[in-house]
């Protein structure tokens, strides 16, 4: 490393510096489910102790399970000191914290619920609290739609006095037809500038990274278009099962969970033109652009361009691990997908003719989320009688998760009196650069919330986009004859058909195990 670089990785700060958020009484709803137990607690937490949360910040808890706000405290605690997620817990800093939090019951599926929240926020502000409210809809997406409107129905939405906001949780809807109706009950109640569409991957660093590396680098601009790339493949792996989520997943599957969402996110920002401005007009309109080029399938085209799968018993981790039809709450017959696989094209001057393969699964052989690009091989080999197959085209590797960074390969010559190459690698990662003091995309996403940008957010056009893509194939699915599960080994990197469906383009899958350059 160069005596410069080192210097300027020395001046970098071991912890990022983050704005305040506005004063405001947060208002969760489904209080004690997972995701307010492994992630927003601990980046709640995370924000007091670095000094974010104003100091009228407070923590209403809402659900149906009788507890006092000493039971919920108590709860919360053992969440975030065991959750790992938060970086700086004591026992100090958590006596502190937690004077900021209470729990309140009821039902928020009963519309006599809202005027008792009202009127206890109501008592809350008249005892000092802020008159800013925002509304965090952590729960099934069949409750949203009730809670929204009982949040309209009692002045909740717009009070005369300070802000209200609501965050919602994926998924929004179950199809093109549901997240419409959804949309246009939400549009009744709050004013689209108020409600925030919460995809925490546009939270993570890299995923935001991926902007500056593709504009603010001219190396890399020039050639991030069909002249020089070949194709891209986005993956979203996981090791884990379906763990207590069996009745979430089996009516949603790896198709509505990661790709309508998630995983369309990463491919927008991977494919979308410059936008003029890093704000929350500019960004989300060329992220829309972009999904509405991605050409929609036919049923023919379905069985032809995805692949779906469902893992057996096999290995992870030296553990022997059940097939997903033996996981508790699993239906033994279910054909629910745990592996989706699609190839996508984007019909636009930049794009026409590169392919877009995404996958997602379960049970695969590591944690990996990462965007590889593949560029074209040269023309020709580089002398006579160098054969041209030993030169690796260049891929550059963006990894979200884990070890977040980006990898670009190129040729270089072995030592030798021959001319051979061999493919080599450049490697950045976040932590060795910048430390590991990064917020964690929960915890910027929650600042944004208070602050009121919705940069990060998905806009509601987005999300109708990204169901026109999604719903036909669900349709097309629903008409094909399931394939016959499972087939594909819990460990492995997916179902062979996958293989398959990039074969025919004479391309192939970035290995999901363990290589020498993660290790």
């Amino acid at each position: 490393m160069s005596t410069v670089v080192q210097a300027v990785l020395r001046e970098k700060p071991s912890s990022v510096s983050l704005p305040p958020g506005d004063s405001c009484v947060l208002v969760i709803f489904g209080a004690t489910g997972d995701l307010a137990h492994r992630k927003l607690l601990p980046a709640l937490f995370d924000l007091a102790c670095i000094g974010c949360t104003n100091n009228q910040f407070e923590i209403v808890g809402i659900g149906r399970t009788p507890l006092t706000t000493e039971d919920f405290r108590t709860r919360m605690r053992q969440a975030v000191s065991s959750s790992g997620e938060a970086r700086d817990y004591s026992d100090g800093r958590w006596q502190q914290f937690e004077k900021r939090i209470s729990y309140f019951r009821g039902d928020a599926n009963q519309q006599a619920f809202y005027p008792e929240l009202a009127a206890h926020l109501k008592k809350m502000e008249e005892s000092g609290s802020s008159p800013n409210t925002l509304f965090y809809v952590s729960v099934a997406a069949s409750l949203a739609p009730p809670i929204v409107e009982g949040l309209g129905s009692v002045g909740l939405a717009k009070k005369p006095k300070g802000w209200s906001r609501i965050v919602l949780e994926k998924p929004f809807g179950h199809d093109l037809a549901s997240a419409q109706e959804l949309n246009q009950i939400v549009s009744k109640v709050f004013d689209e500038r108020d409600v925030y569409r919460i995809d925490h991957y546009l939270g993570k660093e890299t995923v935001q990274n991926l902007l500056v590396f593709r504009f603010g680098n001219s190396i890399f601009e020039p050639v991030w278009n069909r002249n020089y790339i070949d194709y891209v493949e986005i993956t979203a792996a996981e090791k884990l099962g379906v763990e207590s989520r069996a009745a979430f997943y089996e009516e949603t599957g790896a198709l509505r969970d990661m790709v309508a969402n998630h995983m369309l996110q990463l491919l927008t920002l991977t494919a979308m033109e410059p936008p003029v401005a890093f704000d929350a007009d500019s960004v989300p309109e060329e992220k829309v652009q972009v999904l509405r080029a991605i050409r929609p399938m036919s049923v023919e085209e379905v069985a032809k361009r995805t692949v779906r799968g469902q893992y057996g018993p096999g290995t992870i981790d030296d553990k022997a691990v059940p097939a997903y039809r033996d996981e508790p709450g699993v239906s033994k017959t279910s054909n629910t997908e745990t592996y989706a696989a699609l190839r996508l094209s984007i019909d636009n001057w930049r794009w026409e003719g590169v392919p877009f393969y995404v996958r997602a699964g379960k049970r695969l052989a590591r944690h990996l989320t990462e965007i590889a690009v593949h560029f074209k091989r040269t023309p020709q080999a580089l002398f006579s009688r160098t054969p041209d197959e030993q030169i690796e085209p260049n891929v550059i590797s963006l990894r979200i998760q884990p070890n977040e960074g980006i990898t670009a390969t190129f040729a270089a010559k072995i030592p030798g009196t021959q001319m051979r190459a061999a493919s080599v690698g450049m490697d950045f990662s976040y932590k060795n650069a910048f430390g590991a003091n990064t917020p964690a995309a929960y915890e910027t996403l929650l600042l944004d919330a208070m602050r009121g940008d919705a940069t990060l957010f998905t806009r509601r056009d987005e999300v109708e986009a990204e169901w026109k893509i999604i719903t036909p194939i669900e349709e097309a699915w629903a008409q094909l004859p399931p394939p016959k599960f499972p087939n594909y080994a819990a460990g492995s990197d997916g179902p062979e058909e996958a293989r398959n469906l990039m074969a025919c383009d004479r391309h192939r899958w970035r290995t999901i195990h363990l290589t020498e350059m993660d290790l």
